[in-house]
């Protein structure tokens, strides 16, 4: 598969193949969603916290007498059938964090680049620097893209700190390095756009195993 490769001005350069291995594999979607559902997991805090019925101050002694009012029986004003009283099996804090193994994880970031590629949002660039780490720098760039608006993930081969600082306040723009651009960070986006030393890069991270 072919890719057309952009300069920075917006004009067509050349055209690079797409590593078949990688970008042409049939994807398999019940393992994105399995990445995908575990990434958003391990990202919760789990500190949600409802008080129980032992946790509620007060109902410490009986309302009423056992028999004799002609009235349901009553042990405590903290029960969880009372306004006031405690909550009936509420949210308790927990580790929402789960693995998936590895050669899964590897299947899962190989189809989402699968599935970019067949969706045709796959955009290549040729390597640049912005040395004065100003936002309008990267804003001219993606509207030379024609990419002003959409939500974008670049990948670069390695991190790049004036990039970043240039691209940070830039809403619809995530950058990730190649070698750590996760299965939910390649999907979250409208169009993926690589850097061309990335590519390298993304396809030695799957001959690892």
């Amino acid at each position: 598969m072919n890719v057309q490769v952009y300069t920075t001005t917006g004009t067509k350069s050349e055209e690079v193949a797409l590593n078949e291995a990688v970008f042409g594999i049939e994807p398999n979607a019940h393992v994105v969603y399995q990445a995908v559902r575990i990434h958003l997991g391990n990202k919760r805090q789990g500190t949600s916290k409802s008080k129980e019925r032992a946790d509620v101050r007060g109902g410490g002694r009986k309302p009423w007498r056992q028999k004799g009012r002609g009235t349901a029986r009553a042990g405590t004003t903290r029960s969880p059938l009372w306004v006031g009283g405690g909550t009936i099996f509420g949210p308790r804090p927990r580790d929402y964090r789960k693995k998936l193994p590895l050669k899964m994880r590897q299947l899962a970031r190989k189809s989402a680049f699968a599935m970019k590629a067949v969706d045709q949002q796959i955009m290549v660039v040729e390597d640049f620097t912005i040395e004065s780490a100003k936002t309008r720098d990267v804003a001219a760039l993606l509207k030379a893209l024609s990419l002003e608006g959409t939500k974008t993930l670049l990948v670069v081969a390695e991190y790049d700190q004036s990039l970043w600082l240039a691209g940070r306040n830039i809403p619809t723009l995530e950058i990730r390095e190649a070698s750590k651009a996760s299965t939910y960070d390649v999907l979250n986006n409208q169009m993926l756009l690589i850097q061309k030393s990335a590519l390298p890069v993304i396809e030695a991270a799957f001959t690892k195993i």
